[in-house]
C-alpha cells in the first residue's frame, strides 16, 4: 500500500483526482479541508507508483510525496514516526515539514528538532542542500503524514494554469 501527498493548484482538485486515476489505476483519493492537497492510497508498490507518475503527462498534478505513516499531530507520535523511519537512513538527510491548519505545531520547529533528535540517535549526518533521504513529515490538522523519500522520489511537475 502506497499513500501520497498530491498537490494541485486550487480549484483543480478534480482534475487531479481523475489524473491519479488514469495514470495509478486502481487508487482511492480524498480531498482535504486545504484546498489543492489530497491524499491517495494505491495498492502498487512505492516504486512503481512513482515511476508510473513519473512517466505521465500531468496538467493539474503539482506535487506528489509519498508518505509511510499517518499518525495523530502530537509531537511525540511524529517524533516516533520519525525515529522508526530513519532507522533506515543509510547517507545524509534532512527533515522537511509543512503544517497546515495546527496551531500547536511550528514548522521550523518540526524541522530542527526532529533533525537534532535522528542526529543524536543514530550519528547521522545533515545535508539541507542535497540529501540523499528526507524525512518528509505533512501536518494536516489533526494527522501528520511523515514520509522517508529518496532522492527521484520526490516528483514536481510544471502546471501551466
Amino acid at each position: 500500500m502506497t499513500i501520497l501527498l498530491v498537490t494541485t493548484p486550487q480549484g483543480r482538485e478534480g482534475d487531479g483526482i481523475l489524473e491519479l486515476e488514469w495514470a495509478l489505476g486502481k487508487v482511492r483519493v480524498r480531498g482535504t479541508d486545504w484546498r489543492g492537497v489530497l491524499l491517495a492510497e494505491t495498492p502498487l508498490p512505492k516504486g512503481e507508483t512513482l515511476e508510473r507518475l513519473k512517466n505521465f503527462e500531468t496538467q493539474a498534478i503539482q506535487r506528489v510525496v509519498p508518505l509511510d505513516l499517518i499518525v495523530p499531530a502530537r509531537r511525540e507520535e511524529i517524533e516516533g514516526a520519525v525515529l522508526e523511519l530513519a532507522e533506515k537512513i543509510d547517507g545524509t538527510f534532512a527533515v522537511r515539514a509543512k503544517v497546515r491548519g495546527n496551531k500547536r505545531l511550528s514548522q521550523r520547529e518540526l524541522e530542527i528538532g526532529l533533525g537534532s533528535l535522528v542526529v543524536e540517535r543514530f550519528g547521522l549526518g545533515v545535508n539541507l542542500s542535497d540529501p540523499d533521504y528526507t524525512l518528509v513529515v505533512e501536518v494536516l490538522g489533526k494527522k501528520a503524514g511523515i514520509g522517508l523519500v529518496g532522492r527521484d522520489e520526490l516528483l514536481r511537475f510544471e502546471v501551466v494554469e
